[in-house]
């Protein structure tokens, strides 16, 4: 599913009408239809009888709201619209639905400045619910004044807003609210997601999110130029998975060899080999010093263990980089648990520069290197997996800044290092080397726990490994481990749950995608 700027957005309106005929009064009649269609479907009681109010500015947002006011009465609701602006400054379209309602069951108040407002305040806020109409995507900028203060005051008061196509005060392109917006129970984007509804923090303000079908055909919105953009649904996660043939055998479903561990934190590498074997890998190697391996061996039997030369410290030793390239592998998960000394960087080093199989760098591998290597020539397909402090130091910026702009971020050091980037966090971004980024849309606050990462890169390096096409495994490999940690969650709760729960419920997260990709009966 395409995630859309604001420019994008209004690009598709345009071609909508300018080149499909589309007028605009029928693109804003169908998207109050839509609204008042997503309202009945997910808000939990009727509208029949419901006060509702319908706060409406002076632009196109405004005129979705005044065609919402309508329909709502005419399902039986009992709607009173607030017309946040001049009438005189209300045009086109918009005046024409809000002319409409003149001599209907819609009560109007007009409300053009802070006292106008102050003074109907209680009564237009005594209701049941809010349709927030005010702005949508048209913020460019802080709300100050008389918008900030009515913003201010519909989220104070209680009542459950709808947006519509985004909450007022947000910006359809930034992950950070400008200032004081609304704060929604539902928001019906209209159209097409944008990309603040699915970025946090300003995906925040959303609360659950519907898309609406306004009429502009899926042709135009995938042939938009600018920056390319989705979200990993599940229907295309559920697209990207197979039946397994009858006649096949494990090496059909390729060779993960995780390098990872030192003395104290082999379990690292142990969440990933598992996680790489819970996503379908054929046969999984864990490459660990040779002090740590026979701990290893003996925690699982379904992987083998490879020993590495190691250093007095029970990490690997730089020596070992050619047993590594001398290892038969489709991918390398390379860096959980390594540890972090000049013997690791060494081996990191090295071992970058003897194999040519996709890598997964993660962890203790992206700790290992220096700040320069990113502006080296990639010799391999190669994925990198930083949470954001890690990618603060990769970029030489604050986890502030990482944060203000993830998908931003993400899209420059993939286009500027030809590599793969999933930047982990709420909502992981995945950004690929010529400049499309996916936006993850599974996993919950319980993941934020020790070793998730590190069943993140077994997975990741497994369907690499299963597809050879590291943009699907990417993407798929962050779907469906949050989706693992979504079910986690169901069973153990946020709080309680442990990375090792996200094993578990990697095999029925991908059962439930072949459910799903199933043709009805």
């Amino acid at each position: 599913m395409r995630i859309l700027t604001g420019a994008q957005m209004r690009e598709a309106e345009r071609r909508a009408i300018a080149e499909l005929g589309i007028s605009s009064a029928v693109l804003m009649e169908n998207a109050g239809r839509e609204v008042v269609a997503a309202m009945e479907e997910q808000l939990p009681t009727t509208l029949v009888g419901r006060r509702i109010t319908v706060v409406c500015g002076k632009g196109n947002n405004g005129g979705d709201g005044f065609v919402v006011a309508r329909m709502l009465a005419e399902r039986g609701g009992r709607v009173t619209v607030c017309v946040a602006a001049p009438r005189d400054e209300v045009s086109g379209d918009a005046r024409a639905f809000l002319t409409a309602l003149d001599g209907s069951d819609v009560a109007v108040v007009d409300a053009p400045t802070l006292d106008a407002w102050e003074a109907s305040r209680s009564r237009l806020l005594g209701c049941d619910l809010l349709v927030d109409a005010l702005f949508g995507a048209g913020v460019t900028r802080p709300l100050e004044g008389y918008p900030r203060a009515m913003v201010e005051d519909l989220n104070l008061s209680g009542v459950p807003i709808v947006a519509i196509d985004l909450p007022s005060g947000l910006s359809a392109d930034e992950g950070v609210p400008f200032g004081e917006a609304i704060e929604a129970t539902l928001t019906v984007a209209l159209g097409a997601v944008k990309v603040a509804l699915l970025v946090p923090p300003a995906a925040a303000h959303a609360g659950d999110l519907m898309v609406a079908d306004i009429g502009i055909p899926d042709a135009v919105l995938e042939a938009l130029d600018g920056p390319e953009c989705a979200a990993i649904t599940q229907e295309w996660a559920a697209s990207q998975i197979s039946p397994r043939p009858d006649e096949v055998h494990k090496g059909d479903y390729g060779r993960v060899l995780v390098v990872g561990g030192a003395v104290g934190t082999t379990g690292a590498a142990v969440l990933a080999a598992m996680g790489a074997l819970r996503s379908g890998a054929g046969l999984v190697t864990v490459g660990i010093p040779r002090v740590c391996q026979g701990g290893v061996a003996a925690h699982v039997p379904d992987y083998m263990t490879l020993g590495l030369a190691d250093t007095e410290a029970g990490t690997v030793h730089p020596a070992a980089a050619q047993a590594v390239a001398s290892t038969r592998a489709d991918v390398i998960a390379l860096g959980p648990g390594l540890g972090q000394s000049a013997d690791v960087s060494a081996f990191v080093e090295q071992v970058l520069e003897v194999t040519d199989v996709p890598l997964v760098l993660d962890a203790d591998g992206l700790n290992a290197l220096g700040d320069g290597w990113l502006r080296r020539p990639v010799s391999r397909p190669l994925v990198i997996t930083p949470h954001p402090g890690e990618m603060a130091r990769l970029i030489g910026a604050s986890v502030e800044d990482v944060q203000a702009d993830r998908l931003g971020v993400a899209r420059r050091l993939a286009a500027d290092a030809g590599i793969f980037v999933v930047l982990k966090g709420a909502r992981t971004v995945v950004a690929t080397p010529y400049g499309r980024v996916w936006i993850n849309v599974t996993g919950n606050p319980g993941m934020a726990t020790g070793g998730t990462g590190d069943v993140l890169t077994g997975v990741i390096a497994a369907w690499i490994a299963q597809t050879g096409d590291l943009e699907t495994a990417c993407a798929l490999g962050v779907y469906l481990h949050g989706a693992a940690g979504d079910l986690a969650a169901d069973e153990q709760g946020e709080v309680g749950m442990i990375a090792s729960d996200l094993l578990l419920a990697l095999g029925p997260a991908a059962v439930g995608l072949t459910l799903a990709s199933e043709p009805e009966r």
